[in-house]
């Protein structure tokens, strides 16, 4: 067996990581996250939350993929044979996202063409759902969408060549790329909204703190579920990465320099999106409070209209904003397909080019039902279940499993302290064994409960008003499958000589 990939420079995995962490949720997510729970006063628990959750996690799934030199699966498997399967829960996870991201990018790269002529009009709401996506009712097809067909073909064209030609020559050299890029094209999309008129507004809804907020529990939940999701852990990926660095790394040094850089994104997000909230509440004749929006609904139907009522360069303020979501969300999607590309390599000795080419391709394959007329439906169902149901309760599942049932804790920061700068102390520990256990458990039960008491809305109790089968086939049935699916791959035997590499051996241990 060949020795496993590497990656060619520390600053090709830093980057690589940044772009995993670095998404569309940092975009559309956070800015509104940050306004509902405090404003500026949500920057004290968003910083105690990356510093007890967030970057203690990518320490230990840094240090889990590094000592063991594995995909996910790999790497729980030898931690203890029967913990596989924790591993290809998030293999699973990973698909089912990987599939309907895919889509969402499809759609920036239409809506960078529609910019540049502003083809979707005065209505942006409309022509998004009625006009572009031509939705139909929950739970019908409706025949595909050529504007999002297309389009979803080339992105699947370019991750899956990327992910074909490796590590180093593929993922390295497209974040190499990717990411500067991004940082480029955002820097100037923030210097050009600070400049609009009623900027200064938005920057003082969004920086104005209410300390009151810091007292509220579910402003520190909100706080948590913000870092756990826009960080890419949790899910596969940061152990599948950290498996390809050379065996002198300093990871924990490497973990704050991609918590913070993802921070910074974030932050830098905040300010771009709200200067043109403010700019647009402004124009309007509204408070701030009135136009703030988060999800697919702040990028494709909001900034669409905002952009419509720039004073100039309406274009190509609309382009660069498009090709930045694309550029985000290409670096994330290549992060999360080359969770399940190693897993196949690693489970089923298959070569790269057949793995990806069938995990690759699989995903291509039912990400088609995305493309199609009732594919909004379909996405925001499975989008909401599987992050909720999946990414928040397996990363319960890992810390529990990591800390308190086969006690790793003790060597992970035995395996890190020794090939980084800075020591982990107490704060690591009794972050990941006391403080993010009872945050996730907290949250994962405040879930559990407003579902299973049906507490969605008045009408059906479901979340949307979705009907019942919808959202038992597309919601329930795939994050519970992601775990059943998981299982069985790990029920399966490898199918190689050894499941050692030759880089890997009982006293990496």
């Amino acid at each position: 067996m060949a020795n496993r990939s590497q990656w060619g420079t520390r600053a090709g995995f830093i980057l690589a990581a940044i772009g995993s962490a670095v998404g569309l949720g940092n975009i559309w997510r956070f800015p509104a996250t940050a306004y509902e729970n405090g404003g500026g006063a949500f920057m004290i628990p968003y910083l105690v939350a990356l510093l007890t959750a967030g970057i203690p996690i990518l320490i230990m799934e840094f240090t889990m993929g590094h000592k063991y030199r594995g995909s996910s699966p790999l790497t729980y498997s030898r931690i203890n044979k029967n913990a596989e399967w924790v591993g290809w829960w998030g293999v699973i996870i990973a698909f089912v996202i990987s599939t309907y991201y895919s889509v969402i990018i499809a759609w920036a790269i239409s809506y960078s063409i529609f910019s540049l002529n502003l083809s979707w009009g005065p209505d942006t709401e409309a022509f998004m759902t009625e006009d572009y996506l031509q939705t139909v009712a929950a739970g019908e097809f409706g025949g595909f969408v050529p504007g999002v067909l297309i389009p979803l073909i080339i992105v699947w064209l370019v991750v899956l060549g990327v992910l074909y030609r490796g590590v180093r020559k593929g993922i390295e050299i497209a974040n190499r790329i990717f990411i500067p890029t991004l940082v480029v094209v955002f820097l100037i999309i923030v210097i050009r909204a600070i400049t609009l008129p009623g900027a200064l507004e938005g920057l003082n809804a969004f920086f104005t703190p209410d300390l009151s907020a810091i007292l509220d529990g579910q402003v520190w939940v909100a706080a948590y579920g913000q870092i756990f999701f826009s960080m890419s852990i949790a899910f596969a990926i940061m152990i599948t990465y950290s498996s390809y660095l050379p065996k002198k790394s300093d990871l924990t040094n490497n973990a704050f320099i991609v918590g913070f850089g993802n921070s910074s994104f974030e932050l830098l997000c905040g300010i771009g999106v709200f200067s043109v909230l403010g700019f647009m509440a402004v124009e309007q004749g509204l408070p701030v409070n009135e136009v703030v929006t988060g999800g697919v609904g702040l990028a494709f139907m909001v900034f669409p209209q905002i952009i419509n009522q720039f004073p100039a360069l309406n274009e190509l303020f609309g382009f660069l904003f498009f090709a930045s979501l694309v550029l985000a969300g290409m670096s994330s999607l290549i992060s999360i397909i080359e969770t399940y590309i190693a897993g196949l390599v690693d489970k089923f000795n298959l070569s790269r080019g057949k793995a990806v080419l069938f995990g690759g391709g699989l995903a291509a394959l039912v990400s088609l039902v995305f493309a199609t007329r009732g594919g909004l439906n379909f996405l925001d169902a499975a989008d909401y279940f599987i992050n909720q149901f999946g990414v928040a309760f397996i990363g319960l599942v890992e810390v529990v499993l990591m800390a308190w049932i086969l006690r790793k804790l003790g060597d992970f920061r035995k395996h890190a302290d020794a090939i980084s700068d800075i020591k982990l102390g107490v704060w690591w520990t009794f972050s990941l064994s006391v403080i993010t256990p009872i945050v996730l458990g907290y949250t994962m039960f405040d879930l559990f409960k407003t579902n299973l008491l049906k507490e969605f809305d008045t009408e059906t109790g479901n979340y949307e008003n979705y009907p019942d089968f919808f959202v038992t086939y597309n919601g329930w049935f795939i994050a519970g499958g992601a775990i059943m699916v998981g299982i069985i791959l790990a029920l399966i035997k490898w199918r190689r000589s050894s499941d050692r590499d030759d880089d890997y051996s009982e006293g990496a241990r």
